[in-house]
């Protein structure tokens, strides 16, 4: 109310006179009482009481707001089938103030101003307000509510006309969500909008509806784009105390060919690990945004309990299905590898195993993601579901893994993060399966206080060499001191085990939290608990989102 009242002006100035000081008394009475309208009191009062102190003015307003003028009668028509449209249906349901409630008016506005928005959204272009009127009888302090629209005819989208693509033609028109005639939608120009944008082909997408260039109520669409830059370079250190410290590099092509084709190619060199992968995508743009992938990989891994060198070849079909990115494909994986030794002087100790093995095996996946913000969840949650299956060759096996994460606010300055972890498999010759199909558990991002694969069966010889059953759950509970700065408690349980022979690996932690401007840092120091073969603390470093 006080901005409506203009004596504020005036209130550092030592110049005004009486005759001017009584004036701004009586016009801030006649303000206060027109300021309380909008909020429904027509019927206020208002008396100033003006006042001289040590050379001063002084003001003093005695606001009596009165009744609270009610809607008595709401006379909302919005016809034909306009008023069938949801978001229309649903914007006349949500008006207010309806019969009973105050008459105010910003809360008329708004209600009025989401029905015109539903209509235009919606195709109703040249929908209006035919009678838009609001009576108020003071006396009976009551307000009657007029407000009628005339929808009009809705319109349709016609031809999408690209320009500045770099494709060849009729590539890019694989991205419009509707056919040409389907019903105008701003909910349908925002979703191409958002398609060629997380295409990553552009680094500028406009998508614009030609409304003064339609015909017989239907409008064309023009999309002005411009090419991004083509390659993506990448490179950087890292560290972790999974893999030790390493440095990654890659390029990526966001196109190669006028048909939208990409490559990926990255390569991470660590302490303990050495990968070199290179991913070859053939988008098939649609509503359900799929492609196909082939892809060629190269694994040198050294874990606390394992050597290998294997090679990779898969060729999937990704795409949006229900709700989640579903992967289905097929992989072949050789090579050799060594388990029970965490390093090459102890390959040739007894209870070392060695192999080398081939396998052929489809693979299908969902994945599916959920944050209010992906650099700093406070809601989230992400789910991965993998099955796989090897018919024969070296051995045969079937194999199933889930992965939940769960992300919850506690107020303004902590965090509760839950983790689980399931995995089952049946295998013919267990001896023949490399290490990255086998389970484990312990490491940064499984059981901390244990080793990287430090958890899992146990060979006669005392050594671990991995299970066909896993399961593991953590509870993490974060407190942020600044904004950027925060520390965690945490208790990691679980085990990777054969058959029922289930044992629970606890460990338990504290770590500190840095939101840096590379990513979430986590540094933790976790100790086994109760654990005949481990003691003391281990280091587990990680720096990454939260999903």
């Amino acid at each position: 109310m006080r901005d409506g009242i203009d004596i504020g002006r005036y209130a550092d100035r030592d110049d005004v006179t009486a005759t001017q000081a009584r004036v701004l008394a009586d016009d801030a009475a006649k303000q206060a009482q027109f300021a309380l309208r909008p909020y429904g009191y027509y019927n206020a009062q208002a008396v100033s009481r003006l006042e001289q102190a040590g050379g001063a003015w002084q003001v003093q307003l005695q606001v009596t707001p009165g009744t609270q003028t009610k809607v008595a009668q709401l006379d909302l028509q919005v016809p034909g089938p306009a008023a069938q449209l949801p978001p229309v249906r649903k914007a006349v349901r949500g008006f207010h103030p309806r019969a009973g409630e105050a008459m105010q008016d910003s809360v008329y506005e708004a209600s009025k101003g989401a029905i015109g928005t539903s209509l235009l959204e919606n195709g109703y272009l040249d929908a209006k307000a035919t009678e838009h009127r609001v009576e108020v009888t003071r006396a009976q302090d009551r307000a009657d509510i007029h407000l009628h629209y005339a929808p009009g005819e809705r319109y349709r989208l016609g031809a999408v006309d690209f320009e500045g693509s770099q494709f060849a033609p009729g590539f890019l028109q694989r991205y419009v969500p509707w056919q040409q005639g389907d019903w105008y939608t701003q909910a349908g120009l925002l979703a191409l909008q958002q398609s060629l944008t997380d295409a990553d082909y552009f680094s500028i997408v406009n998508v614009e509806p030609q409304v003064d260039q339609a015909k017989d109520r239907v409008v064309p669409v023009k999309v002005e784009v411009a090419p991004a830059k083509r390659r993506v370079y990448s490179a950087g250190v890292f560290v972790g105390t999974d893999t030790g410290p390493g440095v990654r590099a890659g390029v990526r092509w966001r196109w190669l060919n006028r048909r939208g084709h990409k490559l990926d190619t990255q390569l991470v060199i660590a302490q303990r690990l050495k990968t070199a992968q290179a991913v070859y995508e053939i988008p098939q743009p649609g509503p359900d945004h799929r492609s196909f992938n082939l892809g060629a990989a190269y694994r040198d891994e050294n874990t606390d309990t394992s050597l290998s060198r294997t090679f990779s070849l898969a060729a999937n079909e990704t795409r949006d299905w229900h709700g989640f990115v579903r992967t289905i494909g097929l992989h072949l994986v050789g090579g050799t590898f060594t388990v029970g030794a965490s390093n090459s002087q102890d390959v040739n100790e007894p209870g070392v195993e060695r192999g080398r093995s081939v396998l052929v095996y489809p693979e299908v996946s969902l994945a599916k993601k959920v944050a209010d913000d992906p650099l700093f969840v406070r809601r989230g949650w992400s789910l991965n579901l993998i099955a796989r299956a090897a018919p024969g060759f070296d051995t045969r096996f079937v194999q199933a893994l889930a992965n939940f994460k769960w992300i919850h606010a506690l107020g303004q300055r902590d965090r509760l993060i839950l983790r689980g972890d399931a995995g089952v498999m049946t295998v013919g010759d267990f001896s023949q399966l490399p290490p990255q199909l086998r389970f484990f558990a312990g490491g940064d991002r499984s059981i901390r206080g244990y080793g990287y694969q430090a958890i899992g069966p146990r060979n006669a010889y005392d050594r671990v060499i991995g299970g066909t059953r896993l399961l593991g759950a953590s509870a993490e509970v974060e407190h942020y001191f600044t904004r950027n700065r925060g520390m965690e408690a945490s208790v990691d349980s679980g085990d990777a085990f054969d058959g029922t022979a289930f044992h629970a690996q606890t460990g338990a932690g504290l770590g500190v939290r840095w939101r840096s401007p590379v990513g979430m840092v986590r540094v933790d120091v976790g100790v086994p608990v109760n654990n005949a073969y481990y003691h003391g603390a281990q280091l587990h470093i990680v720096i990454g989102p939260d999903l």
